[in-house]
């Protein structure tokens, strides 16, 4: 079986063309993300995409929902929450501590990661009471212990807060 992976990104004239296994690919990408270049392209597809966003009546809402997935896919790796279960309390600090949500039934946690292009947690109770048991979440007292209200509590915090500095 073949393990190799390829990925091509044009912005204007610059380029980039990268084939070899995942992990090539990875090393050149962090090396990628270090040079002048990157930051080129990544300033041309910003403007390409607020182009493509004004092209009609619509683009309010697209451009938040685009703006919002790409915010939550840069707290996501820029953190390295690689893990299904830190991505979730990624989403709940993003909700509550960003978007200032306080009320975030399954589906809203679903579609943020569905904006950001990510895959939803699926089991999202499952993620969110292995994160109490591990207190880094709590439930108001208020709020008939539904994970909806779920805040991330001090330890939650700090937990982040250790992937961010890693």
């Amino acid at each position: 079986m073949d393990r190799s992976a390829k990925i091509s990104v044009s912005a204007g004239d610059v380029e980039f063309d990268l084939e070899g296994s995942p992990a090539e690919i990875e090393e050149r990408l962090s090396h990628l993300r270090h040079d002048d270049m990157w930051g080129l392209m990544i300033d041309r597809l910003t403007a390409a995409k607020k182009e493509a966003m004004n092209g009609d009546g619509s683009s309010s809402n697209r451009t938040e929902v685009v703006d919002r997935g790409v915010a939550f896919r840069t707290l996501i790796e820029k953190n390295s929450l690689n893990k299904k279960p830190d991505q979730v309390l990624g989403a709940l600090h993003f909700l509550r501590d960003v978007e200032n949500i306080m009320d975030s039934p399954p589906r809203i946690i679903n579609q943020l990661f569905e904006d950001a292009g990510i895959d939803p947690p699926g089991n999202l109770s499952l993620y969110l009471n292995r994160l109490r048991e591990r207190e880094f979440l709590v439930i108001p007292d208020d709020k008939d212990d539904k994970n909806r209200y779920a805040v991330l509590t001090t330890e939650g915090k700090q937990h982040l807060n250790k992937k961010s500095t890693k």
